[in-house]
């Protein structure tokens, strides 16, 4: 029986909520060559796996607040070569914080072989490569998943309203690449790139009430934290000496 308070949920984000439960009893592990399909990967507080869950689960509060779910996430930053940051508005879909502005990608990687590979973050990469054409129709020949600089890891908490919320280890993946976008407007509603001016304008924007300008909890975070100082870096070419993946910054 579906939940009641599923009732309002879009069609589109409801499959990519429950298309991992519909499709893991039927599927066989010799045909997928992974342990399980489409699950979030849990990990502890010191980014160790200890298991994997739905979507769905990862991003009830009732769970993460009854079990502690924490899953692994990631956000990437993509600038051109202008070093303007690209931003996206999710979609007026989405489960957790639809239409909030936020940086250029971000979501999960799977319970599944090539994104699970911990030498040189080469499993987030891999993920953060696949969803970028999935969000943003980025083709993987322009953002090859060695140009992705992990600079840090971040954990947090966030409720989204009285049902869904987010709480995620993320990695920050940067990258500076020219691309051609063609966004999937079931994930986003808008695009935009930004300078440094602009999105403190943005941000003012935000802390004004602004009802048009609402930013992610996740990207605010990195915006009050780190990015202006990794900014710099992008700037100068230098972002691998702002990289510490020994941290993980309990915000």
């Amino acid at each position: 029986m579906t939940d009641s308070n599923d009732a309002g949920m879009d069609a589109v984000q409801r499959r990519l909520m429950f298309e991992d439960e519909l499709r893991f009893s039927r599927l066989l592990f010799y045909f997928f060559k992974e342990p399980i399909f489409k699950r979030c990967i849990l990990v502890d507080e010191n980014d160790r796996v200890v298991g994997h869950d739905t979507k769905y689960n990862c991003h009830l509060m009732e769970k993460i607040e009854a079990e502690n779910l924490l899953h692994r996430a990631f956000s990437v930053f993509l600038f051109n070569s202008k070093y303007e940051l690209l931003l996206q508005q999710r979609s007026k879909t989405k489960v957790t914080f639809p239409l909030v502005w936020t940086n250029t990608c971000c979501s999960h990687p799977l319970y599944r072989e090539s994104e699970l590979i911990e030498e040189n973050v080469l499993g987030v990469r891999n993920a953060a490569q696949r969803k970028l054409l999935d969000e943003l129709g980025v083709v993987a020949e322009d953002v090859p998943v060695n140009e992705f600089t992990p600079l840090g890891r971040m954990l947090y908490k966030a409720p989204s309203d009285g049902k869904w919320g987010e709480h995620e280890l993320d990695y920050l993946l940067f990258i500076v690449r020219d691309v051609k976008l063609q966004p999937n407007p079931d994930e986003v509603a808008d695009i935009k790139y930004v300078s440094r001016e602009e999105l403190k304008e943005l941000v003012k924007k935000a802390d004004a009430g602004d009802e048009a300008v609402k930013i992610s909890p996740w990207f605010r975070l990195v915006v009050d934290n780190f990015l202006m100082k990794w900014w710099d870096h992008v700037e100068k070419g230098t972002l691998i000496e702002a990289a510490d993946m020994k941290t993980i910054h309990k915000l």
